[in-house]
């Protein structure tokens, strides 16, 4: 009978920062090591020692190439881990071109900031040398535990770890969900069901709301970019580089395909976004049939006429003086720091102009704050007037809402003996564990950083 702990050492109380320490015996595995985003405070708390010896780590299994999951993994390294990391092949490819644009970031911040980086180059290639491949479906037994992989239908290679280990003198499955899917997906393959766990430890961004539905997000996004264009504006969307900006380059490619919204030039401003459409253009094994028949069919749905990738920051800085109506994709997401922040700068003056917020805002974030309803925001030390529209579309998210993220559990409400609610803000976490406890009849908790649960 093994002796079985987890620690929750981050994304507890933040949507940010995952990193679960799960021990058996005197085997130490980590789950995810991301970056705390989204704050002020964040690059401090990056800089502080993990709550455990990283040499002592022998296993790091990677649920998906987001940073804040990802996003301190060199860190860790350059700080004496040595162990395996897992991940599934495309989790890996990805994780080679976040890492790259983190560092070129943080020697910007480095400059800007007086901000050591938090690793260098060498401890990223450190990392990837210790980093293996576990494909979804398959089963792979370490000692004194098993790991399998499922479809999270996140992000592309995104997955749920299913580990099968000795507790209380039997074989019991304990998942990490990782983040999960908002099904279904512009692109991607639906989350698969879990129905046999023991154990839950899952995310709740989205824990205590509800996007719109497909038909609803579709028209509001063609309505809005119809209504910008209409104005002779410009349509300024920050977007996450990886998957977001995928989906809205294929919804633009088909609405214009199909005379839905007129055909005006499409700024994809973001050396990383172009980057990793590339990679999503040669897999497209893990999209939904729908997708996989239109590529088929010989379309190529992350490209059309007017699309202009600018990889160049002198390109970009051309955008703001191209008259007449265009549309702008830019990173980061969350409006804090990357180009989007110029393109905000000289496009938030205007009304005529629009700005669409397709993802999760963090608190405090300039994003946020837009949501909210500033009237005046401070972007690279100068106060910027806002009159541009601000429009918010939540169904373009990645992640499941209240009503799927219960349904999910549902699924395995016969064998979970407790689900750990993680990775959402606090109101969020707790407000779905109340609904899992009410309405699905599961033990549902949300733990606190630090906690550690024994399991037997």
């Amino acid at each position: 009978m093994s002796k079985v702990l987890i620690t929750f050492a981050g994304g507890v109380g933040s949507v940010t920062g995952a990193n679960f320490l799960l021990q058996v015996d005197d085997t130490k595995i980590l789950i995810d090591c991301g970056l705390i985003q989204g704050s002020r405070e964040a690059d401090l708390k990056n800089r502080e020692p993990f709550p455990y010896e990283p040499r002592d780590i022998d296993y790091l299994f990677v649920t998906h190439s987001h940073m804040d999951h990802i996003g301190r993994i060199p860190k860790l390294v350059r700080e004496g881990f040595r162990g395996e990391i897992y991940s599934t092949p495309v989790t890996k490819e990805i994780a080679t071109f976040m890492f790259a644009d983190a560092l070129s970031v943080m020697r910007i911040h480095e400059k800007e900031r007086d901000l050591a980086p938090l690793y260098e180059q060498q401890d990223v290639d450190q990392a990837l040398s210790q980093w293996k491949e576990i494909p979804y479906h398959e089963s792979k037994t370490f000692g004194g535990f098993s790991v399998f992989a499922r479809d999270a239908g996140h992000i592309l290679g995104s997955a749920m770890l299913e580990f099968t280990l000795d507790i209380g003198g039997a074989q019991k499955k304990l998942v990490f969900t990782g983040d999960l899917g908002n099904s279904p997906s512009l692109l991607l393959r639906d989350t698969e069901k879990i129905t046999d766990a023991d154990y839950l430890v899952m995310e709740s961004v989205y824990g205590d709301r509800n996007h719109e539905n497909k038909d609803e997000r579709e028209e509001k996004f063609a309505q809005i970019v119809k209504e910008t264009i209409a104005r002779n504006g410009t349509l300024v969307i920050p977007a996450f580089s990886l998957e977001r900006t995928q989906m809205i380059l294929y919804l633009l490619n088909n609405l214009m395909e199909d005379g839905h919204v007129p055909e005006v030039p499409v700024y994809l401003d973001s050396p990383l976004a172009i980057k990793i459409t590339e990679v999503y253009g040669r897999v497209s094994k893990h999209f939904n049939d729908e997708v996989k028949k239109e590529i088929l069919g010989g379309d190529d749905i992350f490209d059309f006429p007017t699309l202009k990738r600018t990889m160049k920051r002198e390109e970009s800085e051309k955008i703001a003086h191209i008259p007449g109506a265009k549309i702008v994709i830019a990173g980061s997401g969350m409006s804090e720091g990357g180009r989007v922040a110029y393109h905000e700068a000289d496009f938030l003056p205007d009304p005529n102009n629009t700005l669409l917020l397709v993802g999760y805002q963090g608190v405090g974030t300039l994003g946020r704050k837009l949501i909210e309803g500033l009237k005046s925001v401070k972007i690279h030390k100068k106060e910027i007037k806002v009159r541009a529209r601000i429009e918010e579309i939540l169904g373009f998210s990645s992640h499941k809402d209240m009503d799927h993220l219960i349904e999910f559990v549902e699924h395995t409400k016969g064998t979970v003996k407790k689900v750990f609610v993680c990775m959402g803000e606090t109101k969020s976490s707790t407000f779905l564990a109340q609904r899992l406890r009410d309405y699905v009849g599961v033990n549902a908790v949300v733990p606190e950083e630090g906690d550690v649960i024994e399991f037997n």
